[in-house]
């Protein structure tokens, strides 16, 4: 077998010739919000089977579209001091080579890229690489950080005052910043932070004025996005100081005189909940639609599992009221939570039954998220409070054994082991025979991390959202009380009761028994807070800012 030797210029690799490979795809991983990875980018990554990444943290941030059985190569590695080694551009491709040979021709190998491959420096040297080992490669665009970042931080790059970019990268080669001097020239810095430093004190001497705006956007288009505006004669003093203490992907910096536009034109930060940091304790129930809704208004969602939701010890109690359904045992069945929902449905299923069982039988179901989960399974409830989203108004709204056309007069409740007993006391008490049927347990999760419950108990949390009373037993259980300054949001006047009686004052009650109203509600209660203080002539401080004073005591 010959072989061929692939020149870069940072290493010679040989490589076999006439060896199927796999194809190399560059995909465009976007500027850091997941959601603004494009269509295409996620369907290369959900078919790769090697995915090649500069850092390993990306690692996290991949395994969220590859599938389980994807190999994951991070191009850096941290030494013994922590800090990452970069590969040389020459071994990156060797790395890929290697894994597309390894693969053969049907395989797919994917070097995930930040922002853009087009705007990558490294992009063209591993890109002749591989055409030069005669490996296929394919490219997926991606959006920059070079263009999201200034969007995102209310900082067009061109307008009538501003009618030519530059796009710099710093660090790469001695530059001419001749032309970057005009008023009308907008300047796109990124590359290495004190790159950039060095970057600006070039483009000063070169005669840009000093009084021009810049913008300076840390952690673009992501939550946690910090934008610092000065001039180009104070940033020339202070930027190398504050880029070199940047966490994360060096930031972008704007220079010209669309920055001036971000006072009128920021919309990113300005969100209600932008930069808060929001615990929500999880049950089963999935929490992507809060954390997505959260993020959609700023903040930045932690999921804590408090409860674990498992069959009732003894199944004997359910499979009787199940096979009462199918004969008719029962005039009405009462839901109060998505979970009671899932366990019967579950049973249903077990036990080789469908929604047919249901035909006669009136339904009732408390909130809409409850609703919902019952026409996802293709039943419309009959009854759902007309007024308070609990128990309490499922009663209130529940009709008269007398007033029932139906002959029977039994009701089958579906609940938790733990599930208060002020439905049933009512229904009683009203005439209604009630089969009180424990459907699922709930059972409290382990304690969280360590930095976790300090965080809780810190203050490091600008509030929490409880979507349950037993979310807020487990949660006090397994992590303490969350800190007098943390805002405490609650779906409901039980979980409000459950809450206050923990030695906790609730901040925000949701107008609806859902998760959206729950999130919608913090939203305008952080609006309300930021609109206070600017009417005050201070400054907006987040919850967790003000963590001073004693702990609060419920009202």
């Amino acid at each position: 077998m010959t072989t061929s030797i692939v020149t870069t210029d940072c290493a010679d690799v040989l490589l076999p010739d006439a060896v199927a490979a796999a194809r190399v795809v560059f995909v465009g991983a976007g500027p850091g919000d997941p959601g603004l990875m494009t269509v295409r980018s996620r369907e290369v990554l959900s078919v790769a089977d090697v995915v090649v990444v500069d850092d390993p943290a990306q690692a996290d941030f991949v395994a969220g579209f590859t599938q389980p059985a994807a190999r994951i190569i991070p191009t850096r590695a941290a030494d013994h001091s922590g800090q990452l080694d970069q590969m040389s551009r020459g071994d990156c491709a060797t790395v890929m080579i290697s894994a597309a040979r390894e693969l053969g021709s049907e395989g797919t190998v994917v070097r995930l890229v930040d922002g853009d491959p087009g705007l990558c420096h490294d992009f063209a040297d591993e890109a002749l690489a591989l055409r030069s080992a005669g490996v296929v490669f394919d490219v997926v665009p991606g959006i920059s950080a070079v263009t999201a970042a200034p969007t995102y931080a209310g900082v067009p790059l061109t307008s009538s005052s501003a009618t030519t970019v530059h796009v710099v990268h710093a660090g790469m080669d001695e530059h001419d910043w001749s032309a970057s001097v005009s008023d009308d020239v907008t300047v796109v810095i990124h590359g290495e932070p004190l790159a950039q430093a060095e970057a600006l004190g070039g483009l000063l001497r070169a005669g840009r004025l000093g009084s021009t705006l810049i913008a300076i956007v840390e952690s673009g288009t992501t939550t946690a996005q910090a934008t610092h505006v000065m001039t180009l004669a104070d940033g020339v003093r202070r930027v190398g100081a504050l880029v070199a203490r940047v966490n994360g992907d060096p930031p972008i910096i704007v220079v010209g005189p669309t920055v001036a536009l971000r006072e009128s034109l920021s919309w990113f930060e300005s969100k209600p909940l932008y930069g808060w940091r929001v615990l929500v304790p999880r049950t089963r129930e999935p929490s992507g639609a809060t954390t997505r809704r959260l993020t959609a208004y700023g903040a930045r969602p932690t999921l804590v599992p408090t409860i674990s939701v498992e069959p009732p010890r003894s199944p004997q109690h359910m499979d009787r009221a199940i096979h009462g359904l199918v004969t008719g045992r029962y005039s009405w069945l009462g839901f109060t939570s998505v979970n009671a929902v899932r366990a019967v449905c579950d049973k249903v299923d077990e036990l080789g039954l469908d929604a047919r069982i249901f035909a006669g039988v009136h339904v009732a179901a408390v909130g809409g998220v409850t609703a919902e989960a019952l026409r996802q399974w293709g039943i419309i409830p009959d009854l759902i409070p007309s007024g308070e989203q609990s128990a309490a108004g499922m009663l209130a709204d529940w009709p008269d054994p007398d007033d029932d056309e139906s002959a029977v007069n039994r009701v089958f409740l579906p609940r938790a082991d733990i599930a208060t007993e002020t439905l049933v006391a009512g229904l009683t008490e009203a005439g209604w025979e009630v089969d009180d049927v424990t459907a699922y347990r709930t059972v409290r999760a382990a304690p969280p991390p360590p930095e976790i419950r300090e965080a809780i108990k810190g203050g490091a949390f600008d509030a929490v959202l409880f979507t349950s009373s037993s979310t807020v037993r487990n949660l006090v259980g397994i992590a303490g009380k969350p800190h007098a300054q943390t805002l405490i949001a609650c779906i409901g006047p039980q979980t409000a009761k459950t809450a206050q009686e923990h030695g906790l004052r609730v901040d925000v009650l949701a107008p609806a028994a859902s998760p959206d109203a729950l999130v919608d509600a913090l939203a305008a209660h952080g609006a309300g807070l930021a609109a206070a203080a600017r009417d005050s002539g201070v400054p907006v401080r987040r919850p967790s800012q003000r963590r001073h004073g004693s702990r609060r005591r419920a009202r």
